[in-house]
């Protein structure tokens, strides 16, 4: 698993992967994120699956992969714009009984990032950008993901609708109304 020891909290800036509506393009893009973030760019969650919601997916541990955005907090406003995800997503805390989501680091892959101390792929082993399935590539960074909580997990795991391939813009159907 890619969780990374909680007892030793993260120090910094961490960058945010997003996967849902937080999304270039997405409703909640502009309302959340626009002036707060100096860079964006695809990115992908490994050992994780994606669940469809209410108008918003909820991302969970699993075999499989989450494709998204990393993002990169402006200068200055890092507390702010981590206030308000966190409001977003109704984190009020780790482990907190009311939270709909978990907000927790993670391994993000940045594809098409040059494998760190190699040139050309040895032979036998994927091209470049084009990593193992579910083994995230040298290119990774630290970030914070908004999982879903243990009862929206649960709830998940026995009754919900796994997203193939990852990728949540593509359960929208074609000039098909956005969900807020």
């Amino acid at each position: 698993m890619s969780t990374l020891d909680p007892a030793s909290p993260p120090t910094g800036e961490l960058p945010f992967f997003v996967y849902g509506t937080l999304l270039p393009g997405e409703p909640n893009h502009d309302l959340f994120l626009r002036g707060r973030t100096s860079g964006e760019r695809a990115a992908v969650l490994h050992r994780a699956l994606l669940y469809d919601g209410p108008g918003y997916p909820y991302a969970i541990d699993g075999h499989g992969r989450v494709h998204g955005t990393l993002l990169t907090a402006a200068p200055g406003v890092y507390e702010e714009l981590l206030g308000l995800l966190d409001h977003l997503e109704e984190y009020l805390g780790p482990g907190h009984p009311r939270n709909l989501y978990e907000r927790v680091v993670r391994e993000i892959e940045l594809p098409g990032e040059e494998r760190a101390g190699k040139g050309q792929p040895e032979e036998g082993t994927p091209e470049e950008g084009t990593p193992e399935e579910g083994a995230p590539g040298a290119g990774t960074v630290r970030a914070w993901v908004y999982l879903a909580a243990a009862a929206v997990t649960r709830s998940l795991r026995t009754g919900g609708s796994v997203i193939d391939g990852g990728r949540w813009v593509t359960r929208r159907p074609p000039g098909g109304p956005r969900t807020p």
